[in-house]
């Protein structure tokens, strides 16, 4: 009876989610025997087959799924790419050993192997060594180690190089100067580390930083080399030196000029963004703000590049990879579309008077739209 409880209220939490663009199909997995729980949703793939990361949490559920699902759809139309949108989740907790984390991860990919709609590649949780083991299992996916032909995202950053190249072109319009500008990132991990690295290379200084244990700040700046070293060795955040400790919900209201969500969704809401004091918010995660949060931020001057625009560098990296390209072709990719398309959603965004998440989300639905049109079924 439980069983059937839950298939209905995760029916009606789909059909709540859902549009005319999609999803397209939504896949609930559950293996007892390995006590594997895991959800695919493919929310559209007018465009081609869906790329869209596995994110391992013990909290994800169907309904973050869904809603990182149509933002990869609406990152991969923006982004110009051959594919739809999709997106996966395993309850589990990413710290597992690596013996038992491979035996749900092959568990997983042996459940998905006739779900050929969906390419899947890594996201919070999973690296490179996970997607290795599923293409041993399926053959089909993207984000490999470079002995299997992969382009290296982590290793490369590059989402957190396309989240450079955003702020070069929202900082003009936002009057910001980079070099000298204080940058905030909540969530100091595989895309707030490289972001961070690329700023400072632009003459950004990083002020404070957080990972799940707390936060540090430092107001002369924070060595990214000497952090991102510390971070690796798997040390406490709080324990690099010459920073303060702090919680990481007080970053939310440091004075700064450049602030990067790179962790979880909704970590701006309702709540807390009334306490932001940034000029520039650059999502380096996906969803990581509620549309109030964002409604707010266009009302008070603060520039808000969304996700799907702003971090779309480690989907086109993914593309080209999957597309038998080079690692040199995918960052030439990488800036020219990043660059591109934050540029016409800031435009529109500006001459329509809307927040720049409306102006993005009329873009990429309009493509969309047009590719399902060009489809027998939809």
């Amino acid at each position: 009876m439980n069983g059937v409880c839950e298939t209905n209220k995760m029916e009606i939490m789909i059909r709540s989610l859902g549009d005319e663009l999609g999803p397209f199909k939504v896949l609930w997995i559950r293996q007892p025997d390995v006590s594997l729980e895991a959800f695919v949703v493919v929310d559209n793939v007018a465009c081609g087959p869906a790329i869209g990361g596995i994110r391992m949490a013990i909290d994800v559920t169907v309904g973050e799924v869904a809603r990182l699902a149509r933002a990869m759809t609406l990152k991969n139309a923006a982004a110009g790419l051959p594919h739809g949108g999709g997106k996966a989740g395993i309850v589990a907790n990413p710290s597992l050993p690596s013996a038992r984390k491979e035996q749900l991860v092959r568990a997983f990919a042996h459940s998905i192997r006739e779900l050929t709609e969906y390419i899947p590649g890594p996201d919070m949780g999973l690296n490179e060594e996970c997607m290795a083991w599923i293409k041993d299992e399926i053959g089909r996916v993207v984000g490999l180690p470079k002995v299997l032909g992969g382009i290296p995202l982590d290793e490369i950053g590059a989402t957190g190089f396309g989240l450079a190249i955003s702020a070069e072109v929202a900082a003009e319009r936002a009057s910001l100067d980079l070099h000298g500008a204080r940058v905030v990132i909540q969530g100091f991990g595989a895309v707030g580390m490289h972001a961070a690295r690329f700023l400072a290379e632009r003459g950004g200084k990083l002020v404070a930083a957080s990972d799940r244990q707390g936060a540090i700040f430092n107001a002369d700046g924070l060595s990214v080399e000497k952090l991102t070293a510390h971070k690796r060795s798997g040390r406490p955040l709080q324990d690099f030196s010459g920073a303060v400790s702090m919680s990481g919900d007080d970053l939310i209201g440091l004075d700064c000029d450049i602030w990067i969500p790179a962790a979880r969704p909704d970590v701006l809401n309702e709540k807390n963004v009334s306490r932001l004091k940034a000029s520039l918010v650059l999502q380096g995660a996906n969803i990581p703000a509620t549309s109030g949060a964002e409604q707010w931020m266009h009302e008070n001057g603060i520039l808000n590049v969304p996700d799907f625009i702003a971090n779309a560098g480690g989907v086109i990296c993914a593309s080209v990879e999957y597309h038998g390209g080079t690692q040199s072709q995918a960052m030439a990719a990488i800036e020219d579309r990043i660059r591109a398309n934050t540029s016409e959603v800031l435009k529109r965004a500006e001459e329509a008077k809307c927040t720049p998440r409306q102006a993005a989300v009329g873009i990429a639905r309009s493509r969309v739209e047009e590719a399902m049109r060009y489809r027998r079924y939809r």
